[in-house]
């Protein structure tokens, strides 16, 4: 039986395209077909892979429609006994949020693997190729399982992923825990052990994406308000994730407005807009009362705030 690498499109800049004589930051993402990307490289020729396009977007417009349609792929393609492990082309702009949706869905015992790229296919100095190359080569690893990110020879678990830096090609970091594992010298080396899929439990997708909860993020910063919040209450946000100063302290007028919007039935969940580390959590820090997402970047705490929000309802 062959173990085959199915390979998922979703577009992005490792499909984007630039115009002749055009900066490598002036580009049209998401314009070549998952096929193409394959063809153009060649250590991919003898290796058993199949390619689907799921979608063909620019990672920031991702929307939940296309979160359902990928999902539902990467589980159809999970349950084939001949299938060895998933790779799923992605911009990096929102990468971290579908990896984290995929793990928390799926939970998965074989490796899916999403991948991206800095620079537009048409670059000189084009890096989807090489992480491509390198996904796909994880995608093989015995032994690896759950939502993997791969770039620039490094692999991430998809709980810790984050998009780090906005240009450089090594621009994803896994905070303080850092990364599973790097390519050195063509030869994958394991830094901590693969993921355990079941750490966090399976979440289940509402299967109507027009019905998922809507979950804003809003930011406490110098000199805040609470007209977003309040504003966010009266169209019936279902939840929002509060991006808190330091380890999860909430400006006051935020902390007001947000009490505000609990009595509506408003559910908040806090996380930090510090690149790195976790909320330990204290009474003073909103004022015990509002729970927060430990690790989780503020992209990546709305998700899980959504999918808390579908669970409470009895959608899944």
């Amino acid at each position: 039986m062959q173990n085959i690498v199915v390979i998922l499109g979703t577009g992005g800049t490792i499909a984007g395209v630039a115009a002749e004589g055009a900066s490598d930051l002036s580009y049209q993402a998401a314009q070549l077909g998952v096929d193409a990307l394959v063809k153009a490289v060649p250590e991919l020729r003898d290796v058993p892979l199949e390619t689907e396009q799921v979608a063909q977007v620019d990672s920031k417009d991702m929307t939940n429609a296309i979160w359902q349609t990928l999902t539902q792929r990467v589980l159809h393609h999970l349950l084939r006994d001949e299938v060895q492990g998933i790779v799923v082309t992605h911009g990096t702009d929102t990468m971290e949020e579908t990896a984290y949706l995929v793990q928390r869905v799926l939970a998965p015992k074989k490796p899916v693997v999403f991948t991206g790229a800095m620079r537009p296919a048409s670059s000189r100095q084009a890096d989807g190729p090489d992480n491509l190359v390198d996904a796909v080569a994880v995608a093989q690893e015995a032994g690896a399982q759950g939502v993997l990110v791969v770039l620039a020879g490094t692999v991430h678990s998809a709980i810790d992923a984050r998009k780090a830096h906005a240009h450089k090609l090594d621009a994803f970091s896994s905070g303080d825990v850092g990364p599973l594992a790097r390519f050195e010298g063509g030869a994958l080396h394991r830094v901590r052990a693969w993921p355990v899929t079941e750490a966090m439990g399976v979440a289940v997708l509402d299967p109507d994406p027009e019905s998922w909860p809507a979950v804003e993020i809003v930011t406490s910063h110098a000199g805040a308000s609470a007209a977003l919040i309040d504003a966010l209450a009266r169209a019936g946000t279902k939840g929002i994730v509060i991006a808190a100063t330091g380890n999860g302290t909430v400006h006051e007028a935020i902390e007001q407005g947000v009490q505000r919007a609990a009595w509506s039935g408003m559910v908040v969940l806090r996380a930090t807009r510090c690149g790195d580390g976790a909320i330990l959590d204290a009474p003073e820090n909103g004022k015990g009362v509002w729970p927060s997402a430990s690790a989780l970047t503020p992209a990546k705490a709305r998700v899980e705030l959504m999918l808390k929000l579908m669970a409470a309802a009895g959608r899944g």
